[in-house]
C-alpha cells in the first residue's frame, strides 16, 4: 500500500535517491523489501522538490506506474534538490482520480504524502470532513482517503501548527473516527520533515549535520539505518532527529 520518501541534506540528483539504489523507489514500485500490505505500486507517483531560493516546491506526477515513464530517469539525472519528497502508489480501491490521487500533494511550502488505508472509507470519515470549512473540502484534489487526510493536515498547517503537530492531530482524530486505519504520513516544508509510524513499516537513515532521509523501506542494506516504532512521530531537521511516543485515542 504504497512506498514514499523523503530526504533533506546536500544537493543531489533525484536519481542517486530514487532510481541509481538498488533497492530505491524505482524498484520498490514492482519488488518492495518490507511493504506489508499489496505487492506492486503500480497506480501513480509523483515526486516533489525544491529549487534553491525558492520556497515553493515543484511536482512530477503521472497516474501510471514509474517504470513505464520513460522520462522520468531522464529528469531525474539532471535535476538536483536538497530536499525531495516522492512516492509511489498501490491503491486500496479503485478511481477515477488518475495522476490527481497520486502523492505528494502539495500547497504552499508543503509536500505530503500517505502510506496506508483508512478504514470504513468513504463513511468513517465523514464527520471529520464536515468540520473543514466548505472551500478547502471543495478544494481537495482527489475523492480518496489521502486526499482527505491531506486537507485535514493542511487544515491545521494554515492555523499555525507545526509539522509534527499537524500529523499528530491527525493519526488521533482519524484513529478514532476509524479504528485500524494505516496512517503512516509524511510532510516537508523543504526544512524539516515529519512522519508518523502508524500500522506500516516507517525507516530512517541519519548523518547528523549532513543529510536524513525518511522513508517506508531502507534503499540499501546500509547498518545505519533505523527503523522507527510503531505508534511514533518522527520530527527531523539535517541535524538532528526526534522521536515522540503516539498515543491510542480512547474510545
Amino acid at each position: 500500500m504504497c512506498r514514499h520518501i523523503a530526504l533533506l541534506g546536500p544537493p543531489e540528483p533525484l536519481g542517486e535517491l530514487l532510481v541509481e539504489p538498488a533497492n530505491g523507489l524505482l524498484r520498490q514500485s514492482w519488488a518492495p523489501r518490507r511493504q506489508r500490505y499489496g505487492t506492486v505500486n503500480a497506480d501513480g507517483f509523483g515526486v516533489g522538490w525544491y529549487a534553491e531560493g525558492d520556497p515553493v516546491p515543484a511536482r512530477y506526477r503521472r497516474g501510471g506506474p514509474i517504470w513505464a515513464d520513460l522520462s522520468f530517469t531522464d529528469l531525474a539525472r539532471v535535476v538536483r534538490s536538497s530536499a525531495v519528497l516522492a512516492a509511489v502508489r498501490d491503491a486500496t480501491a479503485p478511481g477515477a482520480d488518475g495522476e490527481a490521487a497520486a502523492a505528494p500533494f502539495a500547497s504552499g511550502p508543503w509536500l505530503f504524502s500517505h502510506n496506508g488505508a483508512v478504514r470504513g472509507w468513504p463513511a468513517s470519515m465523514g464527520a471529520l470532513a464536515g468540520a473543514l470549512p466548505a472551500d478547502e473540502l471543495l478544494s481537495m484534489e482527489a475523492r480518496n482517503d489521502s486526499a482527505l487526510l491531506w486537507a485535514l493536515v493542511l487544515h491545521r498547517l494554515r492555523a499555525g501548527d507545526s509539522l509534527g503537530q499537524a500529523l499528530a492531530d491527525t493519526v488521533r482524530d482519524t484513529a478514532a473516527a476509524s479504528p485500524d486505519s494505516r496512517l503512516n504520513l509524511l510532510l516537508t516544508d523543504g526544512t524539516a520533515i515529519a512522519a508518523t509510524a502508524w500500522g506500516d513499516t516507517l525507516w530512517c537513515l541519519a548523518e547528523p549535520g549532513r543529510r536524513t532521509v525518511v522513508a517506508s523501506e531502507p534503499y540499501d542494506d546500509d547498518p545505519r539505518w533505523q527503523e522507527v516504532p510503531d505508534r511514533t512521530l518522527l520530527t527531523a531537521t539535517r541535524t538532528e532527529t526526534l522521536l515522540t511516543e503516539l498515543k491510542e485515542p480512547t474510545q
